[in-house]
């Protein structure tokens, strides 16, 4: 489901900033955690939206809360190694994320649990040409669209299956400056506008243009 009736993106976009349980792999039933690779489920056309990303030379960070590393119900080393193993996977497909970064505490204990900003902090320490208002946040629960506006990012709601919406489902879409079904629809109208934009400043400019920097 594409949606058309909502904000536009930004100017310039830099980077995308993807939650993941829900967004790149099928979330887990409220309660459970995703271990270890095995249960590491990857949803339809992710690596495909990735590489997509990649080729127009967007940053692609990952942002998680890992709250069962508090419970010690896995290790921030399991976290990696799920990362590690999907990373191999993107790059069978071309494709690849520029970093990954991830809460490993419970409730109130820090200032990187979505949606505190301390996750985006650690990304721009990497990456630091990155600014919020030049990045849009994925997720697909109200934590990630709070930490997305909070910091001024454009924000963008993935509804997927209905059977896994957390509590503020509703407030997340409210929200959120766009929605949509699954990660592959949000690139794809990302991506659309970006390569409209860009044939807007050919035919004003009379050639080619790269976006305003």
């Amino acid at each position: 489901m594409f949606d058309v009736l909502s904000a536009p993106y930004p100017g310039v976009i830099k980077a995308v900033f993807l939650d993941r349980d829900g967004v790149l792999n099928e979330k887990m039933p409220e309660g459970h955690y995703v271990k270890r690779w095995s249960e590491f489920h990857v949803l339809p056309g992710v690596e495909e939206a990735i590489g997509l990303l990649n080729r127009a030379e967007l940053r692609v960070v990952v942002i998680s809360n890992q709250r069962g590393i508090a419970l010690g119900k896995y290790t921030a080393e399991d976290v990696q190694a799920i990362h590690a193993e999907f990373q191999k996977l993107l790059e069978t497909e071309k494709a690849r994320v520029d970093g990954f970064y991830f809460c490993p505490h419970d409730d109130k204990e820090c200032n990187c649990r979505k949606p505190m900003p301390g996750l985006f902090e650690q990304a721009v320490k990497d990456f630091p040409e990155i600014d919020a208002a030049s990045c849009v946040m994925i997720g697909d629960s109200i934590s990630d669209i709070e930490f997305g506006r909070r910091l001024g990012m454009f924000t963008v709601f993935i509804e997927g299956d209905p059977r896994r919406q957390k509590l503020g489902f509703d407030s997340a879409r409210a929200l959120a400056d766009k929605r949509f079904s699954s990660l592959y629809e949000a690139v794809i109208d990302l991506l659309a506008t970006l390569l409209a934009r860009e044939r807007l400043l050919e035919s004003i400019s009379g050639g080619p243009r790269l976006q305003p920097s």
